[in-house]
């Protein structure tokens, strides 16, 4: 199976009936509203990334539709992601928090709206919201992040509209084979936020030792890994040249026995929340 043969900035996975999103997009986690969001979104659209990811909790989704809507590029041709934040959970205030968050972007509707993370007791009556939101074409499709197998397992048994995609954090030192095993038996699409472990890929020596040998950053094999194991993934940086380099990952191919390398780094290390307590804010 040559999957990865053919990956390139064109490759899209149906996520959804009638929904494809792009394997490699754009995080703007951290990127500051106003210029530095602008900047750094028109850069990656003009490269070619054709999905950004957003969130109401980065405080940046009234840039982001500013730089799509300067970019020159059809808004039918970029995949935009969104998500409801915790506190505006539930069923009404997650439709409220959706339509200041299109008002914020600009857009009639979102290509992927997400529940950020989970919080007990809310998911029913977000959930219901969700699938109105998608009923109504406020967002072409619906999912959740950093759920995990139990999560979903509640999720599942009250849904209509099962999650299109599950948004986790996901990198050679946290691989979640258990997490992989069952978005894969329920048909949901992995997207790894952190995939460049917050810049720390070079610090693993098998890491940077595979990266020599293909002439390229640690970073790259880092996506590059991701996207043959057939998930999606969205990089963030603010700087051109990484903007770039981390779109610049389909001039070389990983070994079956470089992909087994990797497979062996993981140590379950989190940089980010445990789904089960969520974030503090």
């Amino acid at each position: 199976m040559n999957m990865h043969d053919a990956l390139s900035f064109r490759t899209r996975v149906t996520i959804a009936p009638g929904v494809d999103m792009p394997r490699l997009g754009f995080g703007t986690y951290k990127s500051a509203e106003g210029p530095e969001v602008e900047h750094a979104v028109a850069e990656a659209l003009r490269l070619g990334y054709r999905g950004v990811d957003t969130a109401s909790i980065y405080g940046n989704e009234a840039g982001v539709g500013r730089a799509i809507r300067a970019s020159g590029v059809a808004r039918k041709g970029i995949f935009v992601t969104t998500k409801v934040w915790n506190s505006d959970q539930g069923y009404a205030r997650t439709l409220e928090a959706l339509e200041r968050s299109l008002e914020r972007l600009g857009f009639e509707y979102v290509d992927l709206y997400l529940v950020h993370w989970y919080v007990p007791g809310m998911l029913r009556g977000t959930w219901r919201a969700m699938e109105e939101a998608l009923a109504v074409g406020k967002a072409r499709a619906i999912g959740v992040c950093n759920f995990l197998p139990h999560h979903l397992d509640e999720l599942l048994s009250m849904t209509e509209v099962p999650p299109a995609v599950d948004q986790v954090e996901f990198h050679p030192r946290l691989q979640q084979p258990g997490l992989q095993r069952y978005l894969a038996e329920h048909d949901i699409t992995l997207q790894a936020w952190a995939p460049l472990m917050r810049g720390r890929a070079g610090e693993v020596p098998e890491l940077a030792e595979i990266a020599s040998r293909h002439g390229v950053s640690a970073s790259q094999v880092c996506v590059r890994w991701i996207l043959q194991l057939g998930h999606t993934t969205i990089p963030k940086s603010t700087h051109d040249e990484r903007i770039a380099q981390n779109a610049d990952v389909f001039g070389f191919e990983l070994t079956a026995e470089e992909m087994a390398t990797i497979a062996t780094l993981d140590t379950g290390m989190r940089l980010g929340p445990d789904p089960n307590t969520g974030p503090s804010a």
